[in-house]
């Protein structure tokens, strides 16, 4: 009898363990879950509204910056407060003889001067010639001579074309630099500015002289020295003086 009763109460353990492990268990692997199941994110409907993008606002164009669409290139001249009128008030003043000797820039079909000690010529590019003077110590800034072709769009007017390049030679002084004028005048197939480029408390004397040499863009003569080196303010006159065409 007592190996009757140890039969049975062995059978009542497996039935309780595998009942036990009935609960315990799951069925399969889709009843496991870690945590709070999350439903994924409805799929668009094709047949909704498209949503409407959101559009940053077109900033408005500020002065120096680059062309906008709509505008014109003097009328981004006009407005830039770095760039004062050209007024009736700007004379002239007296051009001295050019001097005999001179740089033959082809590309432009220049020949502009070749200014004496201590100017040198130096390597051109991105220009198509260039003079420096010696650079000053504490400073980066020194007298810089060169010609190119006009690197801005060509107005009917040659007055129009100058202000336009006086404003690009903006780029090549330093940043918050600004115009005033000191004269202004025709000169033979062109014309020519002579300004004052004024960034903190220093300033710089400038030129440019905007001519046809028969190319398919006119030439650009620009000129600019800083008044750490005021004693070649002179040579500005030299070179609005001398800048002629070739042959």
């Amino acid at each position: 009898m007592r190996v009757v009763y140890r039969g049975l109460a062995a059978a009542v353990v497996v039935v309780a363990v595998a009942a036990a492990l009935t609960v315990v268990l799951p069925s399969g692997p889709d009843e496991v879950a870690a945590g709070p199941v999350t439903a994924p994110p409805a799929a668009p409907s094709s047949s909704g509204p498209a949503p409407t993008p959101t559009l940053e606002p077109t900033p408005e164009p500020s002065p120096g910056s680059k062309l906008a669409p709509g505008y014109t290139a003097m009328e981004a001249l006009h407005a830039d407060p770095r760039v004062p009128k050209l007024t009736s008030g700007v004379k002239g003043m007296a051009l001295s003889s050019p001097g005999k000797q001179v740089v033959e820039d082809k590309r432009t079909g220049l020949a502009v001067p070749r200014l004496g000690r201590p100017w040198k010529r130096y390597g051109a590019a991105p220009f198509t010639s260039k003079q420096v003077l010696p650079r000053p110590r504490g400073t980066s800034l020194r007298g810089t001579f060169v010609s190119c072709p006009l690197p801005i769009m060509e107005q009917e007017s040659p007055r129009d074309t100058a202000l336009l390049a006086a404003r690009w030679t903006l780029n090549l002084h330093p940043k918050g630099s600004k115009i005033s004028w000191i004269a202004s005048q025709p000169v033979k197939r062109g014309w020519m500015l002579v300004y004052r480029v004024k960034y903190g408390k220093k300033a710089s004397r400038a030129a440019v002289v905007v001519v046809d040499g028969g190319m398919s863009k006119p030439g650009l003569a620009f000129v600019t020295v800083p008044d750490s080196q005021r004693k070649q303010w002179r040579d500005i006159g030299r070179v609005v003086s001398g800048v002629r065409v070739l042959g």
